[in-house]
């Protein structure tokens, strides 16, 4: 493994909002620094031409400063066993750069961290500080650079291995489901239990994992799909054809609409500048129609404000860029609904009684100063300006209940 320092990895806002949050929690911290590092994977050794290379392309970002090395190290890496997005495109600019030799970028933060008076984190300062400067859910913090050669650890793939549902029978699926994290519902693991006792084999667990995810919730839309009774009523329509309806009553002006991975409207016709037949550019009139799409990443945003919100829009991205033969993003919206923000020396009456929130979710407030940040950033990147949506708070006791938005609604378009 190569490891080359980076510059710095703070800009002053982010120093100013990191100092107010350390000064919060009482941190004795004289002084905090965040500089890039990198690591490379590599096929063999480097020359001094592609040693310059690489260190060039790795070159970005504000200087950093002597003070850098000063302190504690606490090295927030990518997830142990995970390619991180950053890896990803890195690895390709080398390679498309002539190093061939490259077989994996990755990038971490190095922080250092002084104290007052030069004497080590105690254990109880250690854990308040990590989740100021980390994301426990994708992100992990080493204490050298050396280690974080596990970044590129090989480790063998698992033998397949068989669910006994022939001779276990249903407790053999609900010990699968609780094992694997496969969140199989009771009549899911009863389907699983008669299908391969009929055809007369044991379910693999590649098998249970793959229809736990092809017949989850996200995938399938069970609950927007589903027959409802209401008071004992049934109803004609399922959630998703009342959605549907509208469309249904007035198609005037759409051209793609539920078939595709967003919808298509009537566009105009407009002159585009692009070779033709035999390289020449000129100026052709074209019917031109626009595409539209919304979805929501609620749940990630829940767990992880910045990046949730921002693969929220990768995705709504991705999918137009699918739609039919392609298309080119032009502007983006993000939207979110949370609970109660309870803004510090600012809360306001309706606020007051709260009833806290879990501790594996980041609070309304977090996602309203990371959440939209994510979202911008995200379009950003694919030079798509984030040009509207929504913000909106509800929490609020209703018959002896609390109802709000403690996970999010985070919409991306």
């Amino acid at each position: 493994m190569l490891s080359l320092p980076g510059r710095n990895a703070l800009s002053e806002f982010r120093v100013a909002k990191l100092s107010a949050a350390l000064a919060q929690a009482g941190l004795r911290i004289a002084s905090i620094t965040a500089e890039f590092h990198h690591f490379a994977s590599l096929k063999r050794a480097l020359s001094d031409a592609e040693r310059g290379v690489l260190e060039r392309i790795l070159t970005y970002g504000p200087a950093t400063t002597g003070a850098a090395q000063q302190g504690s190290l606490l090295l927030v890496v990518p997830r142990m066993g995970t390619i991180s997005p950053w890896a990803s495109k890195a690895t390709d600019i080398a390679r498309q750069c002539g190093l061939d030799m490259v077989e994996r970028l990755e990038r971490g933060t190095a922080w250092r961290v002084a104290t007052a008076g030069g004497a080590p984190l105690t254990m109880a300062e250690r854990e308040a500080l990590l989740p100021l400067i980390h994301d426990r859910m994708t992100e992990t913090v080493l204490y050298s650079l050396e280690d974080a050669a596990g970044l590129f650890a090989q480790v063998e793939p698992q033998p397949l291995q068989s669910v006994d549902v022939l001779g276990g029978g249903i407790a053999a699926l609900q010990t699968a489901n609780r094992t694997m994290g496969l969140a199989l519902s009771a009549d899911e693991i009863e389907y699983l239990q008669a299908n391969f006792s009929r055809i007369g084999r044991n379910p693999t667990d590649v098998e249970l994992m793959m229809f736990a995810q092809a017949n989850s919730e996200h995938c399938r839309h069970k609950i927007f799909n589903a027959d409802w009774v209401v008071d004992g009523e049934p109803r004609e329509k399922s959630l998703f054809s009342m959605i549907r309806n509208t469309h249904a009553k007035h198609p005037q002006g759409t051209v793609v609409a539920y078939s595709d991975n967003s919808s298509i409207i009537e566009g105009a016709r407009v002159k585009r500048f692009y070779p033709r037949e035999g390289g020449a550019y000129r100026y052709t009139e074209d019917e031109t129609h626009i595409l539209m799409k919304v979805e929501t990443h609620n749940h990630p945003t829940a767990i992880s404000p910045y990046p949730g919100a921002a693969t929220g829009a990768g995705g709504e991205i991705r999918d137009e860029g699918a739609t039919g033969r392609g298309s080119r993003p032009k502007a983006g919206l993000t939207g979110f609904t949370v609970s109660n923000l309870d803004i510090p020396g600012f809360q306001q009456p309706w606020e007051k009684g709260g009833i806290g929130r879990p501790a594996h979710i980041a609070s309304a407030l977090q996602i309203m100063l990371d959440g939209p940040i994510g979202g911008a950033a995200f379009n950003n990147e694919f030079g798509r300006p984030n040009l509207c949506g929504y913000f909106r708070t509800f929490e609020q006791k209703v018959a002896g209940e609390t109802r709000g938005y403690h996970k999010p609604i985070m919409i991306a378009g």
